[in-house]
Parts: C-alpha cells; sequence; structure tokens
C-alpha cells in the first residue's frame, strides 16, 4: 500500500522507463466484483496494474453519505492481493487537496459539463465538479496508459470520458460491463445497506430497466410510451424515483425519436439507500 503520490511517481516512472503500460482502476473503497472485474481486465491489458482507494469529499453534497459510505481497508487490501493488483494507492485527503477542497479543476471551453446536467448532475449539485477534479488529479499523479470505468455509473463514465478529451490527455478510456447478482441487482457498495427486504425489492429496478429495453428494441410504442409504463412499475417497488430517462447513449439529452443507440438510466431510493442502473439500446 502506498499513501504518498510523490512515491507512486517514481514507481511508475521507472515502469515506464521500462515500457511497462500501466493500467488504473479508481475507486471509492468497499470492493465487490464489479470493482474487481476491472482489475482483472486491467492485468489483462497492462503490465502493471494500479488501483486507488479513496473516498472522495468533494464528490457528496451536504446532505449526502459521505461519513456513511462504507470504508473496510483490510478487505479491500485482501480482495486486491487475491486478484493480483500490483500497488494499492491510498492518499489521504491531504494528498490530494494540498490546497484545500475548494480548487475545482477548470478547462477552459470544455464540454464535459453538458453531459453532467442532467440525471444524476440534477440532483447531485457539484458532484460531477468533484469527480472531475480528483481523477484528473489521480491521472496527472498515476499518468496511466488505461483508465478503467464501470459502465454502472453510466453518465460519470461518459463525463469522464469526455473529460479526458477535453485535456488531450494520452491514456485510453476503458469503459467495462456492469457486474450484476444473480437476480439481475447492479453490484454497488451501497447494497450492503439494503435489508433483506429491500435487497429483494431492488432486483426490480433491473427488471424494469430490461423489460424497457425490450420495448426500445421492438419500437412497437413510442419512448415516451415506453417510459411512462416502466415509470409506473418502477414506483409499485421502490420509496423513490429520483429518475428515469431515456436518453441519447452520447450526450445525454432526453431522446425523442428512435435513432441512433439509446440509454435507459435511473436512479431510485429503496429504504434510504439511493441507487442507480443503466441498460444501452444499440441501434443496429
Amino acid at each position: 500500500m502506498i499513501r504518498s503520490s510523490k512515491k507512486l511517481y517514481h514507481i511508475l516512472e521507472v515502469c515506464r522507463q521500462k515500457r511497462k503500460t500501466v493500467g488504473f482502476v479508481p475507486t471509492m473503497g468497499a470492493l465487490h466484483e464489479g470493482h474487481l472485474s476491472l482489475v482483472r481486465a486491467s492485468r489483462r491489458e497492462n503490465r502493471v496494474t494500479v488501483v486507488s482507494v479513496f473516498v472522495n469529499p468533494t464528490q457528496f453534497g451536504p446532505k449526502e453519505d459521505f461519513s456513511r459510505y462504507p470504508r473496510v481497508l483490510s478487505h479491500d487490501k485482501r480482495l486486491l492481493s487475491e486478484c493480483g493488483a500490483d500497488y494499492l494507492f491510498y492518499p489521504s485527503v491531504q494528498e490530494m487537496y494540498p490546497e484545500g477542497l475548494l480548487k475545482p479543476l477548470k478547462i477552459p471551453g470544455a464540454k464535459w459539463p453538458v453531459l453532467a446536467k442532467g440525471l444524476c448532475g440534477k440532483f447531485r449539485p457539484g458532484h460531477f465538479q468533484g469527480v472531475v477534479t480528483v481523477v484528473a488529479k489521480f491521472l496527472e499523479m498515476i499518468k496511466p496508459t488505461r483508465l478503467y470505468l464501470g459502465a454502472k455509473d453510466y453518465q460519470q463514465a461518459r463525463v469522464l470520458t469526455r473529460m479526458v478529451e477535453d485535456l488531450s490527455l494520452k491514456v485510453k478510456v476503458r469503459v467495462m460491463p456492469t457486474v450484476r447478482e444473480k437476480d439481475g441487482l447492479a453490484m454497488s457498495s451501497r447494497n450492503r445497506f439494503l435489508t433483506p427486504e429491500e435487497r429483494a425489492r431492488a432486483t426490480m429496478i433491473s427488471r424494469v430497466l430490461f423489460d424497457l429495453r425490450k420495448g426500445l428494441k421492438k419500437r412497437q410504442k413510442t419512448i415516451r410510451e415506453l417510459k411512462k409504463q416502466a415509470l409506473r412499475e418502477l414506483e409499485r417497488h421502490v420509496d423513490k424515483v429520483q429518475y428515469l430517462e431515456v436518453v441519447d447513449a452520447d450526450w445525454l439529452v432526453p431522446a425523442r425519436a428512435y435513432g441512433g443507440d439509446l440509454a435507459a438510466l435511473t436512479a431510485c431510493f429503496v429504504g434510504k439507500t439511493r441507487l442507480i442502473d443503466n441498460v444501452i439500446i444499440h441501434a443496429s
């Protein structure tokens, strides 16, 4: 485990001098199979794999669960060792934000804010600014060959992909498929907060999305009709639907008609736990 960014940079600089490719998996810890699938993908495609564990305070709002977010470092270290990660980077807040927390990344002419306006961005103001800032810092420290992101956080993956393009960074972004439990529930660190009864109801999130995807592929009803139908079904099983949207898969703007790839995304509360999920609908 490495806590100093300077130490990590020097280690990786030696690797780069030896022409070793570096894969990077950013996480907030409380690791599960979804995270480990990214680690394994990195190990397949790179000589060296770095995983960060950092609960980033700048992406949490004042009423969100920063203090409640699970922190289980010994568990994470064991899983990463078993999975074959080469380096665990576990920085302090001071290490990541030596100038304080109020120094968000500014990118003149950046296009990523367009992707961050709706969906989670609407309900979590400042969230994506915090995500972009911390990941940009990580990429500067680590200078990886490839960055691995999970498709479960689809909007985040699109925002970070655009950020990499806006900054002209020499890193390839690899967005890997969502990993699900056997009953379809998307794996999430927050699933551990669900009671058995809530856990059973949470499975309906993916079921509703899968049914919505089938309807969108058939195109027998309008997008609006299918969305309203899915929303009614979802509201029967969760405690609150924050949003359910069908959008253009690239720019995340609401889709009014068929044509091009689509994404259906939702954020719901089951009990007090906020869960997100999505499916992609390819045009071909």
